[in-house]
């Protein structure tokens, strides 16, 4: 199986902490979360892995290289002039997806390096390829800033922001609003599909191709340990959870 961590973000929430290293390499119970993520995604088979570096990269390539890759083939998109969202940073590095004609098929695991779960990967890539999904999303029933929404058959039909009036691309009675976890399986099929260009998030490119009929699911990831750590508060009850 294939992965690609993306860890380009600034992490300026984390801050002091991020002030001299990049998000990727700020620890957890005495391990990166770069660490934490990668050897998640070899004990479920992970073998090949391509992660996208922009705040002090050279210092995530480094640290991969004394570190062995952590036994992983791992390959570099690099993002040195700007950052490209999530959207972008998959776009920029769909080469790394498409090389190889007799894996054309096979889906790949997307997660966010501040992402800290249980989620049983194996679980939600099977639940993606028994359905045959364009794209997989882990979400939870939790409060949160920003849901997205899904109609009684877990298809992507919006979202909604606070503070912003929902947007709905498709049509689908009763919804439901569910956070996203930044951990997703994706058919190589959605990379031809990828009509935005330069900075953009994947949710953009999910929500019209909902509006067009692709079918973008929902794994319901409810019963799983999660937290992103995208903020030092978030870091500190995770430490507490890491005690436990």
């Amino acid at each position: 199986m294939r992965a690609m961590v993306l860890a380009a973000g600034l992490g300026t929430r984390l801050r002091p902490l991020t002030n001299d290293r990049p998000k990727a390499l700020v620890e957890l119970g005495g391990r990166t979360l770069l660490e934490i993520t990668l050897t998640r995604l070899a004990s479920f088979g992970v073998r090949d892995v391509i992660i996208n570096v922009h705040h002090l990269a050279d210092m995530v390539i480094e640290y991969l290289r004394t570190n062995n890759n952590f036994g992983l083939h791992v390959e570099i998109s690099r993002e040195d002039d700007l950052l490209l969202d999530t959207g972008g940073g998959l776009k920029k590095a769909a080469w790394f997806f498409l090389q190889d004609p007799a894996r054309s098929g096979e889906a790949f695991l997307l997660h966010n390096v501040d992402a800290v779960s249980s989620i049983d990967l194996a679980r939600l890539a099977k639940f993606h390829n028994e359905n045959q999904a364009l794209a997989t999303l882990a979400v939870q029933d939790r409060e949160s800033s920003r849901h997205l929404l899904f109609n009684t058959c877990g298809e992507l039909c919006g979202r909604r922001v606070q503070g912003q009036p929902p947007e709905q691309a498709r049509h689908g009675g009763n919804l439901q609003a569910l956070a996203f976890s930044g951990i997703q399986a994706i058919s190589p099929r959605l990379l031809s599909r990828m009509r935005e260009d330069g900075i953009f998030s994947i949710i953009t490119t999910y929500l019209r191709l909902a509006g067009e009929g692709e079918k973008i699911l929902a794994f319901r990831a409810d019963e799983y340990y999660w937290k992103d750590l995208g903020r030092l508060e978030d870091l500190q009850e995770a430490e507490k959870d890491h005690a436990v």
